[in-house]
């Protein structure tokens, strides 16, 4: 068992991004002491069958290839310059959500390199005195109440703001509510339970930088784009001390991509900021996100016959992640021939996913898990 992190050695952890761009109050473990489980398919059996939640297990990330490292490339020239954009906006409205001091809390690790540009952004164009922590969040488990009060002891509660990347179902934020509800009933502490993201397509957000379905480059990759840090996962109970656990590829530093992509958005945000700073802040409707998103599945579903509501993994970023990590009974594309899906293409001909095709559906992508029963 990992010894449990002093305040000192918890503020050391923050992966290969330097240090006064994000702490991550995680636990790292060499990849040989990880609850690893190379069979993807055995996995989904124990996911499924409910003898171990999927905290409780990590699948082994990889170099990417050549070709599938083209493929991000390729979605950085095509849309670094809206990803710059939308960050700008999302800081400009978390600015104005959050007047007082910011701490910036991303949920580690979709969110974290949306953290790690908010930071800077925040601090080096708006000029707003900003920390930034990348802490885990597990569905059905919750937020890391140790890596909370880590931040509680050093931050007032008004001050934090929690970030992601995306929303697809809003499952995720409805774990941060139920967290920081049973949080203020334990200690009278109230978080306000916001959540702030590049991209809301479940409509659930307080702000976004748009709600729209569109390729963020940093969802093709894994760990070589978060800081070298892995998936986070359950290595104690919460009441032993220290936080939840991640592995940190410190091995694959040659082929890190996370400085390099971060610095490329904070780069096109500085060049634009001047021009950017006089548009008009536009609130997104969520409720209307919201109906039309729940609406839009739900029709999927009754077309296309889906198993389900927890195995649909709706939006290029959870459709990417899905591809990756578990195993997709098959994958629905609105245009296989659309640039923003070919890494998708690639991962189902790879893995031999059948791919349908949807012209009717409102997110670019949709992925499937393979229900237990067809195993």
């Amino acid at each position: 068992m990992m010894p449990v992190r002093t305040a000192e050695s918890a503020a050391s952890f923050h992966g290969s991004y330097p240090s006064c761009d994000v702490t991550f109050l995680l636990d790292p473990l060499p990849q040989s002491q990880a609850p690893m489980v190379p069979d993807l398919l055995e996995k989904e059996r124990l996911i499924q069958s409910g003898s171990k939640h999927y905290s409780e297990m990590l699948s082994p990330e990889h170099v990417p290839a050549p070709s599938y490292l083209a493929l991000f490339y390729a979605a950085c020239d095509a849309n670094l310059l809206r990803v710059a954009h939308d960050i700008f906006c999302l800081a400009r409205k978390i600015r104005c959500a959050r007047p007082a001091d910011l701490t910036l809390v991303s949920l580690a690790r979709a969110g974290t390199p949306m953290g790690v540009i908010l930071q800077r952004v925040l601090r080096d164009v708006l000029h707003v005195e900003v920390a930034h922590y990348s802490i885990s969040i597990i569905r059905d488990r919750g937020i890391d109440i140790q890596a909370l009060n880590y931040i509680l002891a050093r931050h007032a509660p008004q001050s934090l703001t929690f970030v992601d990347g995306w929303t697809a179902k809003g499952s995720i934020l409805g774990e941060l509510q139920r967290s920081l509800a049973a949080l203020e009933g334990s200690t009278g502490v109230h978080i306000a339970p916001d959540l702030f993201v590049l991209s809301d397509l479940a409509g659930v957000a307080l702000a976004s930088g748009t709600s729209e379905d569109y390729l963020i480059p940093s969802a093709l990759l894994n760990a070589s784009v978060s800081g070298l840090v892995s998936r986070s996962f359950l290595n104690k109970e919460p009441s032993a001390g220290g936080f939840h656990g991640c592995v940190f590829y410190k091995e694959w530093l040659p082929h890190d991509l996370s400085n390099w992509f971060v610095d490329q958005v904070s780069s096109c945000i500085r060049e634009h900021a001047s021009q950017w700073s006089h548009e008009p802040l536009v609130l997104v409707n969520v409720q209307e996100v919201k109906h039309r998103a729940t609406e839009g599945l739900s029709a999927l579903a009754l077309r296309h016959n889906l198993p389900q509501w927890g195995l649909i993994k709706p939006g290029l970023g959870e459709a990417t992640r899905a591809m990756l990590r578990r195993t997709p009974q098959r994958l629905i594309l609105r245009d296989p021939a659309d640039s923003q899906v070919r890494h998708l293409v690639q991962l189902a001909q790879q893995r031999s996913i059948p791919m349908e095709v949807d012209p009717a559906m409102a997110m670019h992508a949709v992925a499937v898990i393979r229900s237990l029963s067809d195993a």
